[in-house]
């Protein structure tokens, strides 16, 4: 058989750059680093262990003393920062706890900031649903309908609980209309100039929330569609979001969920003039560690691939349930 004139050898060979290790590492220009990772935490009320997660393998909610041991370890591995979310024993319609003192989540920031103070960032979970025994992120009206303009008042008590418990950061993830400029006011005429804001825009009602509502014992009956943004709207809706939460405030934004919505962070990245976090939420975590498990996929090579894709998408910082391991895994 004869064959057809063949084309002429290609000039451009873009495989010589990837033929090893060596030459792959050279040219590389995404890289995720421990310092750009953020660790999200639970710490729980009532318990005398860390209590295991089913549906996040790996994941604990802590007791006070072991959510410390656990935050030091992580920073001392080299990761950015860590975010603290509360459950409390108790819960009632406002949401009492989340702005007491002596909550839970108030005495782990506390706890935190007297055995790190500012050799990591600390964040708070600015936000309801961990305390209310509806499980909404605000509280409800007459009706059972989120009250936006209520909630803001709690909010800004929660924003200055937080502050004087000793938290860098406060993420505003409730999405309450104004919620950024009116926990900006709270601070700010409380004196707390220097507390920043991580403004949760755009963040979307997913179907990815499931293994965090274990995570944090929630008590929601229905969804969050009322005020969490609904994924069939164009980009254009999520940069609104975004140009307000700068223009109330906000120190940096955040994509939520990750994953499903890389699209979304790359158009938020080109366009916010402040830093874009993006959390690798529990549903994107439970499913890799799901396959792994059963052999489906290399685990560390599937964490490593969608913490780049994240960093490659525009997020300059990641929330995500790897973090500490991650870092270790570094320093290897």
């Amino acid at each position: 058989m004869t064959l057809p004139e063949l084309p002429a050898y290609p000039v451009s060979r873009p495989r010589r750059l990837r033929r090893t290790p060596a030459l792959r590492r050279l040219v590389s220009d995404v890289h995720v680093r421990p310092a750009d990772l953020i660790l999200p935490m639970f710490v729980r009320e009532g318990i005398a262990e860390p209590a295991p997660i089913s549906s996040m393998p790996g994941v604990v909610q802590h007791t006070q003393e072991s959510l410390v041991k656990a935050a030091v370890e992580a920073v001392e591995a080299g990761v950015g920062g860590l975010m603290i979310f509360g459950i409390p024993t108790e819960k009632d319609a406002v949401g009492s706890g989340a702005d007491d003192p002596d909550g839970v989540l108030n005495v782990g920031l506390r706890r935190l900031q007297s055995e790190l103070g500012d050799d990591t960032v600390l964040m708070a979970d600015l936000c309801l649903d961990e305390f209310t025994d509806h499980g909404h992120c605000g509280v409800l009206d007459a009706a059972g309908a989120v009250d936006n303009d209520a909630t803001l008042r709690r909010y800004a008590s929660m924003a200055l609980a937080q502050a004087e418990a000793g938290a860098h950061l406060l993420g505003t993830s409730g999405m309450m209309d104004g919620q950024v400029a009116v926990v900006r006011a709270a601070l700010d005429a409380a004196g707390h100039l220097d507390t920043g804001i991580l403004g949760y825009a755009p963040k979307y009602a997913s179907a990815f929330y499931g293994p965090f509502r274990e995570a944090v014992n929630s008590s929601l009956v229905g969804d969050r569609k009322s005020y969490q943004q609904d994924a069939s709207r164009s980009v254009a809706d999520a940069l609104a979001e975004v140009a307000l939460d700068v223009a109330e405030g906000a120190d940096i934004v955040m994509v939520k969920p990750a994953l499903p919505y890389l699209d979304i962070l790359r158009a938020v990245a080109d366009a916010s003039p402040v830093p874009v976090a993006a959390y690798q939420i529990s549903g994107e975590y439970a499913m890799v560690e799901a396959a792994a498990e059963r052999g489906w996929l290399e685990r560390e090579r599937a964490i490593l691939e969608t913490l780049t894709s994240i960093k490659r998408a525009g997020a300059s910082m990641i929330l995500t349930y790897w973090a500490a391991e991650f870092a270790q895994l570094s320093l290897r």
